[in-house]
């Protein structure tokens, strides 16, 4: 048994696998490598595993199989795995081209304003440093990254938006995120990026994983179609 995992039922269907006892950094390396130590086993009547920052929720269908037969597993690929995993695929670094401001990025004023900083400094320390992906959030596979290195949280917006373009770039907390597809959405805007970040016809949709990283680099709204429609996918590297 690995005493810095916790198991617990949650509902008739599912259990939780939290970390406990470690910090943030080495809590999320641990559920992120169970998780991918259970998607390698494949264990008849798992339909998903969803890692997040520090716990993980293993659903499955009750009608074939339980909870005592999925908690063994967990149990058992978590003892394997020790406190102190090494991933299970090297983390991958894309870089993205991002235009900050104006339309594409409605909301960096107030940020700016909100955070004492002028809009060239904020785009500075959201451009400044890797931002890892830490997990998959909705809608469809958007992305939850480190927040840049800003002096205090950003508040999330008021009165949220019924529509926010696919590729734009918001923050909240101390979190970052690239909007994958048109959806609502509460999160400040700061920029958009012109690349594609979904590839609907490919398996997985999404060419980032946890512990991979982004680099957002400015651009001038000249150079949009420069970048238009480019797969996220080629802008690794």
């Amino acid at each position: 048994m690995n005493g810095n995992i916790t198991i617990t039922d949650c509902g008739d269907s599912a259990l939780t696998a939290r970390a406990v006892g470690l910090d943030a950094e080495d809590a999320w390396r641990l559920v992120h490598a169970l998780a991918d130590a259970l998607d390698a086993v494949r264990l008849t009547g798992v339909h998903d595993v969803v890692p997040t920052y520090d716990a993980l929720l293993v659903e499955f269908d009750s009608t074939g199989t339980d909870h005592d037969t999925v908690r063994r597993i967990v149990a058992h690929e978590a003892a394997r795995l020790g406190p102190d995993p090494a991933p299970a695929t090297p983390p991958r670094r894309f870089v993205v081209p991002v235009v900050y401001g104006g339309e594409h990025g409605p909301d960096l004023p107030e940020v700016a304003r909100q955070l004492g900083l002028t809009e060239g400094e904020v785009v500075a320390l959201h451009s400044g440093s890797d931002l890892t992906v830490r997990c998959l959030g909705a809608p469809a596979g958007a992305p939850m990254t480190d927040g840049p290195p800003f002096p205090k949280p950003v508040p999330r917006l008021a009165s949220p938006r019924t529509h926010v373009d696919p590729g734009s770039i918001a923050v909240a907390g101390r979190q970052a995120v690239i909007c994958p597809m048109p959806s609502p959405g509460g999160w400040p805007l700061l920029g958009r990026t012109p690349v594609r970040v979904l590839d609907l016809r490919s398996d997985p949709i999404t060419a980032y994983r946890p512990g991979d990283t982004f680099r957002f680099v400015p651009i001038t709204p000249d150079e949009w179609d420069d970048h238009a429609g480019t797969s996220l996918a080629a802008c690794h590297g």
